[in-house]
Order: structure tokens, then C-alpha cells, then sequence
């Protein structure tokens, strides 16, 4: 059996290195969408914050594909489970998506100025609901849910709205708003480049205390302990470090450093998904009320030679996404510049 627990550890393990890089590459989307508004002063700014992102939002979103088909390979029992209790959630952010994609090719067909801002409301909006649902949604699942005696969660939408979890979805939305601004000063110019700083330094400070209430909330917490499940004092040291970084990141953009800042705040990023995964364990979805009815990750697994074979499948194919995506960013790397005859 050693084998096989190794096996699907490391696949729980994966899955969570495949949310934390769709919350990496796509948190500074949704950031650069929600901060646009705030910090484009003109047509000509918000195009270019738009297309600071154009070439490589749908890639990023690869990641979130990938992470739930692992999901369903992997683990079935948890994807159902998520599905089933989590399902208006999930449908929702399913919506918001859609929105938001749509949003990117309709913007530019008519040059009518209601039409545009019609699209600049639904990328907006398409970008809002996720940034606070994902935070909510791991949150959650840290804290643990109520659970039956079969793994089955039953208290809808309004359930999961727990104080805790609203916190964590505030704390979601401030950083990855601090993560879009540090990206937009890091990747445009002049006035508009100076704007995003400014806002990232204001919007830094409420993520900063943020995602520190929600680690210390966390914490304080608990939830019924199961056995195997790691000591406390791992996620504890990870959400340290992830609130001291985006307070490093902070004062980096403020003085004028966003290169240092948005490797800051990506780190501080990683390091909150580790420790959301490192608490979960042994779970994939742990509960509030009774630890016996968590579903670990043995219960949820798929078979051994189902793993074997997603084994095998990723280390062949995985290094050529990786490398078609570093590309892309190699592509588009150079920083964007106000055309000279918008300039006033």
C-alpha cells in the first residue's frame, strides 16, 4: 500500500501546485480588471490595460482546467463532493468566467462608447465574483465544512458564507488587485504605469491586514483533528510568511521597485495555496462538525493504475504547456507605451 499512498499524496500535492499556479497567473487578470477603472484615465489607457493581459489571460485559465480534470481523474469522490454541495458556487464563477471571456473578443467590435463600457462593466463584474469566490471557497475548506456521516455537504450557497470565509474572500480580492496593480506598473508606462503604483501602494495596506486577519482567524479556529494530519504550526509558518511578503511588496511598489513587488506578491500567493493544501491534509475536504466525517485522501482516490497512467501522461506532456507558455510571456514581454499621437 506504500506505493499507492505515495501516489496519490503526490497527486493531492499536484493539485494544489495547479491551483497555485492558476491563482498566480490569474489573479494579476483579475487584479489588472479591477483596478483598470480606478487608474485609466482615457479610451487610449484602458485598451492598454486590456492588452497588457490579451495575449495571455486564456492561457492562463489552462490551469484552472487542468487542475479540476486532475481533480476528476485523481480524486472522484471529492469532485463529485465539491460539485454536488459547492454546485451554485461553482456555477457562478462558471458564469462569471464566461462573462468575463466573452467580455475580451465583444469589447472592440463597435467603437460606440455605451457598447464598451457595457463590456468593461461585465470584465469587471466577470472578474469581482471569482477573486472574492475563490478566496471564500479555500477558506472554507481550511476551516473545515459541515459534513454528514457519508462526506456530503448540505447547506447550500448561504452556508458556505461563513464571517471567516467572507474574510478570506476579501483578503482574495485585495491581494490579487494588489497583484493586477504591481503587474500594470511593471508592464506599462509614464502616467498611467505611476497611477498603478500609487494604487497598488493604497491597496497594499488593506490586503496586508486582510490576509493576516484571515491566517490568524484560521488558526485560532481549528477544526477536529484527524489522524495523520500535519501540525498546525506548518500553515501557520506559511501564512506568516505570505502576509510579511506582501507587506514587502508594498514597499517595494512604493518605492518604486515593481519588479521586486510582483515577485513578492506572487510568492505571497504560492505560499497561501501551500498552506491551505498543507492544513487540508490528510482531507480533501475536511469537516467542521466531526473528523470522522472528512473524506480523506485514501477514501477519495481514484485506483492505483489510474494514477500510474495520469503519471506518465503529465511528465510527457506537461513540459511542452510549460514551455509553450514561457514563450509566450517571452513574446510579449516589452512594456506597453501610450501611442505618440494619443498623447496630450
Amino acid at each position: 500500500m506504500a506505493p499507492f499512498a505515495n501516489l496519490n499524496t503526490t497527486w493531492f500535492a499536484l493539485i494544489g501546485l495547479l491551483w497555485a499556479g492558476y491563482l498566480f497567473l490569474e489573479g494579476f487578470d483579475f487584479g489588472v480588471a479591477l483596478v483598470a477603472p480606478f487608474v485609466a484615465a482615457d479610451e487610449v489607457d484602458r485598451r492598454i490595460c486590456l492588452n497588457s493581459i490579451g495575449p495571455v489571460w486564456d492561457g492562463n485559465e489552462v490551469w484552472l482546467i487542468v487542475a479540476g480534470g486532475a481533480t476528476f481523474a485523481a480524486f472522484p469522490l471529492w469532485y463529485a463532493r465539491l460539485f454536488s454541495g459547492f454546485y451554485l458556487a461553482l456555477f457562478l464563477v462558471l458564469l462569471a468566467l464566461i462573462v468575463r471571456g466573452v467580455s475580451f473578443e465583444f469589447r472592440g467590435k463597435d467603437e460606440r462608447p455605451g457598447w464598451r463600457l457595457s463590456w468593461d462593466v461585465a470584465n469587471f463584474l466577470g472578474s469581482l465574483l471569482p477573486a472574492i469566490v475563490w478566496g471564500a471557497a479555500f477558506t472554507d475548506l481550511v476551516h473545515g465544512v459541515p459534513l454528514s456521516a457519508g462526506g456530503r455537504y448540505y447547506g447550500g450557497l448561504i452556508g458556505l458564507l461563513h464571517p471567516i470565509a467572507i474574510v478570506g474572500g476579501l483578503a482574495s480580492l485585495a491581494v490579487f488587485v494588489l497583484h493586477g496593480a504591481v503587474f500594470l506598473a511593471l508592464k506599462t508606462s509614464g502616467e498611467l504605469a505611476e497611477r498603478a503604483r500609487r494604487a497598488a501602494g493604497v491597496v497594499g495596506v488593506a490586503a496586508v491586514v486582510l490576509l493576516a486577519a484571515a491566517v490568524a482567524w484560521v488558526s485560532a479556529a481549528g477544526r477536529p483533528r484527524l489522524a495523520g494530519q500535519v501540525t498546525a504550526a506548518l500553515p501557520l509558518a506559511l501564512g506568516i510568511a505570505a502576509v510579511a511578503l506582501l507587506a514587502i511588496a508594498t514597499a517595494a511598489v512604493a518605492a518604486g521597485h515593481p519588479g521586486w513587488a510582483f515577485a513578492g506578491t506572487g510568492s505571497s500567493i504560492l505560499l497561501v495555496m501551500g498552506a491551505v493544501f498543507s492544513r487540508m491534509f490528510p482531507a480533501v475536504l475536511p469537516a467542521s462538525n466531526r473528523a470522522s466525517n472528512a473524506i480523506t485522501i485514501a477514501a477519495a482516490s481514484s485506483q492505483h493504475e489510474t494514477l500510474v497512467v495520469m503519471s506518465v501522461v503529465a511528465a510527457c506532456f506537461t513540459p511542452f504547456v510549460l514551455g509553450y507558455q514561457a514563450w509566450t510571456y517571452w513574446v510579449f514581454r516589452k512594456r506597453l507605451t501610450r501611442p505618440a499621437a494619443s498623447r496630450a
